[in-house]
């Protein structure tokens, strides 16, 4: 019987061992479950935080998109305007010059009339 009581207690010394293993086993795979579930708040936090920070940049980048494109629209029609004050002014200079050598021939042939 004392054999039995030996390799009962092997046994039992044995299964203390595997079930002491597996508790450590276990309190590793805890502990690491707690550091991920750390990174994981952490990245959740980063994440809300990013996706905030996108939000206001979208909407500052909307803003100016929009104030851009006001620009474009007063440059096209400023440049437009521009350029119909150059063809009044270019067309009322030829006028000008037409009138101005008109009243040159009267006045010069109504010179010539009294010299005669």
């Amino acid at each position: 019987m004392t054999q039995q009581g030996a390799a009962l207690q092997t046994y039992n010394n044995e299964l203390v061992k595997c079930i002491e293993e597996l508790c450590s086993k276990r309190e590793e795979l805890n502990r690491q479950i707690l550091q991920e579930e750390e990174e994981k708040t952490k990245l959740q936090n980063d994440i809300r935080i990013l996706t905030e920070k996108l939000s206001r940049v979208n909407e500052s980048l909307a803003r100016k998109l929009a104030a851009r494109n006001d620009f474009d629209r007063t440059i096209a029609e400023t440049e437009a305007a521009y350029m119909k004050i150059l063809e009044s002014s270019q067309t009322l200079l030829n006028v000008l010059k037409r009138e101005a050598g008109s009243l040159s021939k009267g006045t010069l042939s109504h010179s010539a009339h009294k010299d005669s």
